[in-house]
């Protein structure tokens, strides 16, 4: 795993995490609402990017791309996928991290001029991964 994948992996995840975050609210009060084209529109380049980054491997649904913007999405329909997004990856997280000293990190490739651990890897503080037993 290199540097510029965790970076992006905080992105996406926080990115995720906001729209779920909002979605969430709308759809507990009015599940079945459609959502608006505008934002319909964010949510799949955002799955789009998501796609792209968790590949065949931790894809959640293999049948699913992004949301077809002439059939729109209902709130409801919207939070479900995205939590499985998520879930998608922290499982990720879980895979490429280590727990060392009682911290969690990322197990990244040296960069240049970057000074290595004695194992050859560097270690990126993170959060422990969800729902990981210990």
């Amino acid at each position: 795993m290199e540097r510029t994948e965790v970076d992006v992996f905080e992105k996406l995840v926080g990115q995720l995490m906001s729209l779920y975050d909002e979605l969430a609210i709308l759809s507990r009060k009015r599940p079945n609402d459609a959502v608006s084209t505008f934002k319909l529109r964010f949510i799949n380049n955002l799955v789009s990017q998501a796609n792209q980054f968790l590949g065949e491997d931790y894809m959640p649904l293999a049948d699913f791309e992004v949301f077809n913007e002439d059939d729109v999405p209902q709130n409801s329909d919207v939070v479900f996928i995205v939590s499985q997004y998520l879930q998608c990856f922290e499982k990720y997280r879980a895979d490429n991290t280590v727990k060392r000293f009682d911290h969690w990190y990322w197990v990244v490739d040296p960069e240049h001029g970057e000074e290595p651990a004695s194992d050859g890897n560097v270690y990126i503080p993170t959060v422990r991964p969800k729902r990981l037993r210990e």
